[in-house]
């Protein structure tokens, strides 16, 4: 692989130029990605927040969706954001019938579990392997819920800013399985591009 990996934005929905410039930021060639043959061409995809039942619709209606899915499995490192841990996830709770996702990740996330866009609030991290907080930034996320044996969890809420959301405290919302890293919250949006310099050395390791 060469010093700058291409890494994939699926541009379907949500903040895909935000996360090109974290990435290039990070020292990736990124790609928007729309169409099946533009994924054999990556090193890594990422995959933005927005609705996770309408990406789910518009990754079957533009073609990507099984090849996506079938990279993943075979080792194609993926990180999602907000919507896209939903879209990473193998089990889903709060989802509805019939909604399909990329999967890979072996977490049980709950969709929206922080409440509506009025709901969306601010917190420090603590990110393992991070030397300071993770200013992150909170909008009609999921969290997780369960986690298998082989998943990392990365980053919890240990703190809020807004005294309301006390439910949010002890909450997993950054986990990590092999190649494959997902947030509930969006990194792309806080000026800070460690997640995204994080996930850009997953990329290179698992290049080789």
């Amino acid at each position: 692989m060469t010093a700058r990996p291409l890494v994939g934005v699926l541009a379907l929905q949500g903040d895909v130029r935000e996360h090109r410039a974290m990435l290039e930021r990070s020292g990736a060639e990124t790609l928007a990605v729309r169409r099946p043959e533009e994924v054999e061409r990556l090193d890594g995809i990422v995959i933005p927040g927005g609705e996770s039942t309408t990406i789910s619709k518009l990754a079957r209606i533009f073609g990507v969706l099984d090849p996506l899915r079938e990279a993943l499995r075979a080792g194609l490192p993926g990180f999602g954001t907000c919507a896209g841990m939903i879209m990473l996830a193998d089990h889903i709770e709060g989802g509805v019938a019939g909604q399909e996702t990329f999967g890979g990740l072996d977490v049980v996330v709950r969709r929206n579990a922080f409440g509506r866009q009025v709901d969306s609030f601010e917190a420090d991290l603590a990110v393992t392997g991070f030397d300071s907080p993770f200013h992150a930034m909170f909008i009609r996320a999921p969290w997780v819920e369960k986690v298998g044996q082989s998943v990392e969890v990365v980053a919890r809420v240990s703190d809020v800013h807004d005294a309301d959301r006390a439910d949010a405290v002890g909450r997993i919302v950054a986990v990590r399985q092999g190649s494959l890293l997902a947030t509930s919250f969006h990194p792309e949006i806080t000026g800070d591009p460690r997640i995204h310099g994080l996930f850009v050395d997953m990329v290179r390791a698992a290049g080789g």
